[in-house]
């Protein structure tokens, strides 16, 4: 299993985008786990949560690898935004 700990400072703040896609794919999953499940969020929201927990300045990638890696979800207008538990 890929550590993602070297990306995130002592606080849990990801402070570095890695190279390798499965490394990526870790990062988006550990910063979905800061949206609750069923409350829909508003895009302005989603942007502030995720600004809160990186450092490099890009919340525009990182939700939008969380949306096309289906570890968020929004409507086409991107007015809504929300996490869905994933079924076993």
């Amino acid at each position: 299993m890929t550590t993602i700990e070297r990306f995130l400072d002592d606080k849990g703040i990801i402070k570095v985008w890695p190279a390798k896609r499965e490394v990526k794919m870790k990062i988006l999953e550990y910063l979905s786990t800061k949206f609750e499940y069923d409350v829909i969020y508003s895009e302005k929201e989603i942007n502030r949560i995720i600004d809160t927990w990186h450092s490099f300045n890009d919340y525009f990638l990182l939700r939008r690898g969380m949306i096309d890696y289906k570890f968020l979800y929004r409507t086409k207008d991107g007015a809504k935004y929300w996490r869905e538990k994933k079924s076993s």
